[in-house]
């Protein structure tokens, strides 16, 4: 199939970029041992940046002018939706499971969801509200590993409060980009990606001091180049022309497909136990997140 047929099939494009997504839960798993997570963030967002600016430094001078006032915002966004994502997502694979992960990430679409009603004042229905409360019921699941007695005594394993805090700084970046700089997404993703590579060296060096800094053998090596280029670069790319063809409604949609390939690789991939709760906590965050989006749909159809 050539390539400019693939780039005008948006379910494909879209369907590709969860696989990929899904796809960087097990490569975060894979790199323990491997490479160390601040050096899989330097690694990931250089590799990133350089593709980027190769392909549209033309356009993000031509641009430079409309991006150089907000550049401070830019910046933030960049430091906590990429660096300080990436950073929390690869160290919480150092204490919790691949499939937590997965389903933790799930929750996502709630964060944005409140944080629109909390900061823009968007217009929450009961539907929603109900749909965001199932989605925290299966978080509290997966992070409380089903234990009631566990949730009593408030023990949740860190890996699990460290994705947690890595979707919050998501979300953040999420709501951010309503009032982004008014530029094409391409040379704006060449910006915010180099601007993530140069935050992510603090952190490098951070690590190096603190001893724990570990260069990729070549299974590391490996491990980077698939986050890199497939997660970052072109599910990024896919999920921009998809949400150009379609709208961003409907692609978002396509997110709620993470946890789910997230779960399926981590049983084929990893071998990990899934465990009843496991499936609750699917159960409810899917659950959670349709009705939500179903009433946001009807919502939209119902405004003049």
């Amino acid at each position: 199939m050539p390539v400019s047929s693939v780039y005008n099939r948006p379910l494909l494009l879209l369907f590709l970029t969860t696989i990929f997504w899904g796809g960087n839960t097990i490569a975060g798993k894979l790199a323990v041992g491997n490479v160390s997570p601040f050096v899989v963030v330097f690694i990931r967002w250089l590799i990133v940046s350089l593709i980027m600016l190769s392909l549209y430094w033309r356009e993000v001078v031509r641009h430079w002018h409309i991006m150089r006032p907000q550049m401070l915002m830019v910046a933030a966004m960049s430091a906590f939706g990429f660096t300080g994502f990436n950073a929390l997502f690869y160290l919480a694979a150092h204490e919790t499971t691949a499939l937590n992960i997965g389903i933790i990430q799930g929750s996502l679409p709630m964060m944005v969801a409140i944080g629109a009603f909390l900061v823009y004042r968007s217009r929450l229905t009961m539907a929603q509200v109900g749909g965001i409360l199932i989605t925290m019921t299966g978080v509290i699941a997966v992070a409380s590993h089903g234990s009631v007695a566990r949730l009593l005594e408030f023990q949740i394993n860190p890996g699990d409060a460290l994705m947690l805090i890595a979707c919050l700084f998501y979300s953040g970046y999420t709501l951010a980009l309503r009032n982004r700089p008014k530029v094409p997404a391409l040379p704006f993703f060449a910006v915010t990606s180099t601007v993530a590579a140069v935050v992510s060296v603090p952190l490098l060096l951070w690590e190096g001091m603190a001893g724990d800094a570990l260069w990729p053998n070549f299974n590391g090596w490996l491990i980077c180049l698939y986050i890199a280029i497939f997660p970052s670069f072109i599910a990024q790319v896919f999920f921009m022309r998809g949400v150009e063809l379609i709208g961003p409604g409907r692609a978002g949609i396509f997110v709620n497909l993470v946890p789910i390939f997230g779960a399926i690789f981590a049983i084929v991939i990893l071998g990990e136990p899934f465990e009843f709760y496991h499936a609750l906590a699917l159960v409810l965050v899917l659950g959670g997140i349709f009705i939500s989006e179903r009433s946001s749909q009807k919502a939209e159809a119902a405004a003049p």
